[in-house]
């Protein structure tokens, strides 16, 4: 399946069914007057969010959705039937703009919100509603309005708790692969990953929480530089980020900061957000370097370095307890301000 997470579409609401000009013409009833019926609503678009999709996939090969007119209005003042509104779905965590001004128009994060992004056009009346006492017998009625009608452009960001990052080829995919049910391709070349991998990972208490292995960033990629680019909107949504470093890189020092500059440079707060570092590939490099590496990233960086194997599985449970711990403590106070000061290696220093 192929991943899509932006795409643009056309949306056109029904238009309302037209007023009908109509007498009464019972026997018995003399001079029955007007009865003419209003026309029908026109069906609106509106917008499901669904845990069962994870891409806009389905919206790269149909870009227009046009809602069912209203009826027309009947005779004996009969109104005519609304159009049938069109229900699009499209997963959590899709956001809506407009697509000429970019105003955003929702947010859909919760299975089965609704969002009406264009509202069907109103009937029009049938000639009952102009007699008068200068006009006993009305010969017009109102034509329907039209729907409203936009290009709404779509983003999809993940809902994930938990987003892996760094730079290419530092181990994010062989990670998720082993804390989850998640398969993504794995090569030993960058850019292996090309879109991002979701994977829910049980915790201790059986339930289950979703991580997110978001596609390698690179120095310029919140300028467009790269794959990173396209996939930062994906961290805006996580509570926690894993950083993993590639002990085997000849600078992993400047590998760490890369990736902050990067998430400070592209704003959103990403560089605020709780960060859990760890240092990956422990297994493919000599044991007495591992240590120098750890202390020198933790004295310059002045968070604590995890040491891992997502290939051997060495480290992960120490590293998974400090998330579970995290997100815990994110749980009880969403105010990041009030967490505990036992916590100070966690959190990026500001």
């Amino acid at each position: 399946m192929r991943f899509i997470d932006q795409t643009e579409i056309y949306v056109k609401a029904g238009k309302g069914g037209d007023g009908m000009v109509a007498f009464r013409r019972e026997k018995y009833v003399p001079a029955g007057g007007p009865a003419g019926g209003n026309g029908g609503r026109g069906g609106s678009v509106v917008l499901q969010a669904s845990s069962h999709l994870q891409t806009l996939l389905d919206f790269h090969y149909n870009h227009q959705f046009i809602a069912e007119d209203g009826k027309r209005g009947g005779p004996k003042n009969l109104t005519g039937a609304s159009g049938q509104d069109l229900r699009i779905e499209v997963p959590c965590g899709t956001v809506i703009y407009h697509a000429e001004t970019l105003e955003l128009l929702g947010d859909l994060t919760r299975d089965q919100q609704l969002l009406t992004v264009a509202c069907g056009g109103k009937g029009g009346l049938g000639n009952k509603h102009f007699l008068s006492n200068r006009n006993r017998a009305p010969e017009h009625a109102l034509p329907g309005l039209p729907g409203e009608e936009y290009r709404l452009r779509l983003e999809l960001k993940l809902l994930a708790e938990v987003g892996i990052i760094g730079l290419p080829n530092a181990g994010k995919s062989t990670l998720i692969s082993v804390l989850s049910a998640a398969r993504p391709k794995i090569a030993d070349y960058p850019f292996t990953t090309l879109v991002p991998n979701l994977g829910v990972v049980p915790r201790p208490t059986g339930d289950g929480t979703v991580f997110a292995d978001i596609p390698g960033l690179i120095a310029g990629a919140h300028e467009g530089i790269g794959l990173g680019h396209d996939f930062l909107r994906h961290i805006e949504r996580t509570r926690v980020l894993v950083h993993l470093i590639d002990a085997t890189a000849s600078d992993p020092w400047q590998d760490y900061q890369t990736i902050q500059q990067e998430l400070a440079a592209y704003g959103q707060g990403l560089d605020q957000r709780p960060q859990i570092v760890a240092l990956n590939k422990i297994d493919a490099i000599e044991p007495a370097l591992i240590h120098p590496i750890q202390m020198e990233l933790q004295q310059r960086s002045g968070v604590a370095i995890y040491l891992i194997s997502a290939v051997t599985q060495q480290g992960l449970d120490p590293l998974l307890q400090q998330i579970w711990d995290v997100l815990a403590h994110l749980a009880a106070d969403d105010d990041m301000s009030t967490l505990p000061d036992s916590l100070p290696l966690i959190l990026r220093e500001t």
